[in-house]
């Protein structure tokens, strides 16, 4: 089923859709890959609070290529979401209610998607200058030291995505076989 939704994602928005939906995505969205993720977590434990309010956000795994000319940002692919595994169920028990990547998740991370009533979402893989073309502004937000893998708050316009994981414990990647 083809569905459209508007950022942030509330809980109740995540339970309406279905591993093998497809969502088009509006509104804003962070980026946060490996280096981002690890820095994040270990912030918290020191007590330093996310670069953003966590609260029914949407990270997208994406380390983007620099912005060209007349763009707003280089290609935009997705990377593989198992890097980000080990930190995920604590953004997602502060709140964290999308994520977007491609890959499959570990069963730590699918029952985290579960109890906190989030959704995981896949981009399409090697699409990262399609993928661009939807979003419309891109600023770092923290980290800048990390380069492409700093945080980054994105606004893009119907963004392709399809629910890989969803609150009701599905797998796109299972129940299609």
């Amino acid at each position: 089923m083809e569905k459209h939704l508007h950022t942030p994602i509330t809980k109740e928005m995540a339970e309406e859709v279905t591993a093998g939906d497809y969502v088009y995505l509006t509104g804003r969205i962070y980026t946060a890959r490996d280096a981002a993720h690890k820095r994040m977590v270990e912030n918290l434990e020191k007590g330093i609070a996310l670069p953003f309010n966590p609260e029914n956000e949407t990270i997208y795994y994406l380390g983007p290529t620099p912005a060209r000319e007349n763009q707003v940002i280089g290609s935009a692919g997705p990377t593989t979401s198992s890097r980000m595994d080990a930190y995920t169920p604590v953004l997602l028990d502060l709140g964290i209610t999308g994520m977007i990547g491609k890959g499959k998740r570990s069963e730590t991370v699918k029952k985290s998607i579960q109890k906190n009533k989030a959704v995981y979402f896949a981009a399409i893989g090697g699409a990262g200058a399609l993928l661009s073309k939807c979003i419309t502004k891109a600023k770092v937000i923290a980290y800048e030291d990390l380069g492409a893998e700093a945080v980054f708050e994105l606004e893009v316009k119907d963004f392709p995505v399809i629910v890989v994981n969803d609150s009701k414990g599905n797998d796109f990647y299972t129940i299609r076989k």
